[in-house]
């Protein structure tokens, strides 16, 4: 593998409508500019409209550093977006609109250059929700190396998802990242039984999984991998929004586990970025240089 490993993440690009105005989003170029910045040769594979929204997200991507040769323009369908809505109690409302360009993925050229020499390759549901964007990302998992990380970021959305597609994902995966939200759902689609303890020994033990991630928000985060655990509760921080902790705790995980580092220690990495971002507004703000040192990247 070399110095800085190749990491590729699959699906959406979009801009999420929020009142104070629009912001680049998706949990993959979330995931893309995090790895990046951690010392990741990182890229995403998207698509946009022929659009000012798609040129401004390949504009914005590019300003984070990331390459934007794998992120195609679709002249037909219009650039990805979320209207967010705040309701009276202050919780967000998310409509997140159909038949985008992203939703017409294809495995070309570039992206298969890129996913045949990848050391990682990340993955969700909601690039999945069409056929099209489905069967390219399948075909792009299976070009990747043999001995690459295959991470499914279970990351439900909406009516996004099948049993069937998360089933078809975890057989595809060796590692996953799911949250406490998600994790029930999965109980019930598979029949865990027990605490969540007991829920993912299952699923590791019955997919295969190299590692399962499990996030709880404040109170912390636990990883399982081959019998042995690590469990971190929550860091004590001034939270200003919560958007983008979850990818930016997947892309640390990865850069770590790729490093060749000990668990406790690839999960302390993964808290401290995840927590970081937590405590500033926006899903990719920049990682201050000690903490990137931390992962050889500053």
């Amino acid at each position: 593998m070399s110095a800085s490993p190749v990491i590729v993440a699959l699906g959406e690009l979009l801009w999420d409508l929020l009142p104070a105005g629009p912001q680049l989003g998706g949990a993959p170029a979330n995931f893309a500019c995090h790895a990046r910045a951690l010392g990741a040769d990182a890229c995403l594979v998207s698509r946009v409209g022929d659009d000012s929204l798609g040129r401004g997200a390949v504009k914005a991507l590019a300003a984070l550093g990331l390459p934007t040769g794998t992120v195609a323009v679709d002249t037909a369908s219009p650039t990805g977006t979320v209207d967010v809505l705040v309701e009276p109690d202050g919780q967000p409302r998310y409509q997140i609109h159909e038949n985008v360009a992203w939703d017409g993925l294809v495995a070309d050229s570039a992206a298969q250059e890129v996913a045949s020499r990848a050391d990682a390759i990340c993955f969700g549901t909601l690039a999945q929700r069409s056929e099209r964007s489905r069967s390219a990302i399948q075909s792009l998992l299976q070009i990747a190396p043999q001995s690459a990380l295959r991470i499914f970021d279970v990351n439900l959305r909406q009516h996004y998802y099948t049993d069937t597609l998360v089933k078809e994902s975890l057989e595809r995966s060796n590692v996953i990242k799911v949250n406490d939200a998600e994790l029930p759902k999965l109980a019930g689609m598979f029949h865990l039984t027990g605490d969540p303890r007991a829920q993912i020994r299952e699923l590791a033990g019955r997919f295969n999984l190299r590692l399962v991630a499990y996030t709880r928000g404040p109170l912390g985060s636990l990883l399982y991998s081959g019998g042995a655990w690590s469990d971190l509760p929550g860091r004590k921080v001034t939270v200003v929004d919560t958007v983008g902790a979850g990818d930016a705790f997947t892309a640390a995980l990865t850069v770590g586990l790729l490093a060749g580092r000990s668990l406790d220690l690839v999960h302390q990495g993964a808290s401290e970025v995840a927590a970081f971002v937590c405590s500033r507004a926006g899903a990719t703000p920049p990682l201050p240089d000690d903490l990137r040192a931390r992962f050889g990247s500053a």
